[in-house]
């Protein structure tokens, strides 16, 4: 099954995706929706009850491609959503590129850029959302209370080497993938 995803910029791209949580669409009376599937083609449940709070707007299908992204780093990480911390989505939110003061861990996202402001915005109102969401159905309402009294993190950090901030250009370089002077040329004499 062919699936588009979202790239740095708003842009769109398509893939096959064997073996990973993917995103959905389903039409329906209503028009497309969208849901998020496991490998095996089963709903993810918890998932799909918090889009179908969205069906119809276009924020469904925002919130559906940054989900599946956040859902496949807690499988990575062997995090189930009933024992995600605070600290973990504020983790997870530097990994993606929001300024966090914490140790990220492993990488994520490897050759992507990081996400810039106005997705890092939509990321943290829909993990927010979601994890509100899980706690009103009395999973994780510890993690809820604590959302209800905080932000998560969403400014974007763009100091060099950031979670998948380009590197300064004396570093681009030296590792030759920035573009420097053109070699002297011996006809040039």
């Amino acid at each position: 099954m062919y699936v588009t995803s979202v790239k740095p910029g708003g842009l769109m791209g398509q893939g096959l995706v064997i073996g990973d949580l993917r995103v959905q669409h389903v039409d329906g009376r209503r028009g497309r929706s969208f849901t998020i599937v496991w490998p095996e083609g089963k709903v993810h449940e918890q998932a799909d009850r918090f889009l179908r709070a969205h069906d119809g707007s276009g924020t469904q299908r925002t919130y559906a491609y940054l989900l599946v992204d956040h859902l496949r780093w807690l499988e990575r990480e062997c995090l189930p959503s009933e024992s995600v911390t605070l600290r973990d989505l504020q983790r997870y939110m530097g990994i993606v590129g929001a300024k966090v003061a914490m140790p990220l861990g492993e990488p994520w996202r490897v050759g992507k850029r990081p996400y810039g402001q106005d997705t890092l915005s939509a990321a943290a109102s829909c993990l927010k959302g979601f994890y509100l969401h899980l706690a009103a159905l009395g999973i994780n309402r510890e993690l809820g209370g604590q959302l209800n009294r905080t932000r998560l993190p969403a400014r974007a950090d763009r100091r060099p080497g950031a979670a998948g901030a380009p590197a300064p250009r004396a570093a681009r370089q030296s590792a030759g993938t920035a573009p420097g002077p053109a070699p002297a040329s011996e006809d040039a004499a």
